[in-house]
């Protein structure tokens, strides 16, 4: 999988948890991702298509993280994964995908973006609908951990 595509989805993850929710994610090691099974416990995912790619982008979190994230961001802070919180999930992932999106069109890749889902609940599974090599990236932070997969066609 080429660095090109990675890297815009990796510094717009922790540019958007900083800039909107005062969290720094720390990056862990990058892994080839095998199975559909979700890391965490509550996961956007948002498809993207264009000329000359197709892929897909989730962002899992952590319970506690994503409850931390909506207590940051909107002052509230629920009990559970509600559906609130899921919908901030969504729009998370909106936004990370948006700003990849920018970088990447100024190096000539242009691509549209559908409208992300968000399923949650322990165990959960992702399905990317790219055929692709998936990767897999960890990041740490105080309230816990989020894993961004992104799966391109080429």
């Amino acid at each position: 999988m080429n660095v090109e595509f990675i890297n815009p989805f990796i510094s717009s993850l922790r540019n958007v948890l900083l800039t909107m929710a005062q969290t720094e994610l720390k990056p862990g090691k990058p892994q080839k991702k095998r199975d559909s099974k979700a890391q965490g416990d509550v996961s956007g995912l948002i498809g993207m298509v264009g000329n000359d790619l197709k892929g897909s982008l989730s962002i899992t979190f952590d319970e506690s993280l994503a409850i931390e994230l909506m207590y940051k961001m909107v002052g509230e802070k629920p009990t559970s994964l509600d559906d609130e919180v899921q919908d901030m999930v969504g729009e998370v992932v909106n936004m990370v995908c948006g700003g990849a999106k920018n970088i990447l069109a100024e190096k000539g890749h242009d691509f549209g973006m559908a409208t992300p889902i968000v399923v949650s609940g322990r165990n959960h599974t992702i399905n990317h609908q790219v055929d692709g090599p998936k990767l897999i990236m960890p990041f740490v932070s105080t309230a816990g951990k989020a894993y961004l997969e992104i799966c391109f066609n080429k």
